[in-house]
């Protein structure tokens, strides 16, 4: 599993309607690649957003990388609406998941 977590700040002023349609067209695009997993977002009080994006391995990551769309929109936001972001690119070591009902589930 190979774990994606990418930090941004809004360009202050920027369109966000625009962004939120891009965001819509590339999590449309992502989640129909070959070994996407999930895809989560998460907004802090200090404005600083956490998207969390997991895929199969890394070529099914790079696959979605490499795409064309997705690097033109990569492009635009940096010039149109992120003023700052950070990824890192992880690969899970160990996995696991607790349940009332369950208990502590061991996935590898």
């Amino acid at each position: 599993m190979i774990v994606i977590s990418f930090r941004s700040r809004i360009r202050p002023g920027c369109d966000l309607q625009a962004l939120d349609r891009l965001g819509t067209r590339m999590y449309e695009l992502a989640s129909a690649m070959p070994g996407f997993v999930s895809y989560q977002d998460f907004t802090a009080a200090d404005g600083e957003s956490l998207t969390l994006i997991e895929f199969a391995d890394h070529a099914s990551l790079a696959a979605w990388r490499d795409h064309p769309e997705h690097r033109a929109a990569q492009e635009r936001a940096r010039l149109e609406f992120f003023s700052d972001y950070r990824i890192q690119v992880c690969e899970a070591v160990r996995s696991y998941r607790f349940s009332a009902a369950e208990g502590r589930v061991d996935e590898g």
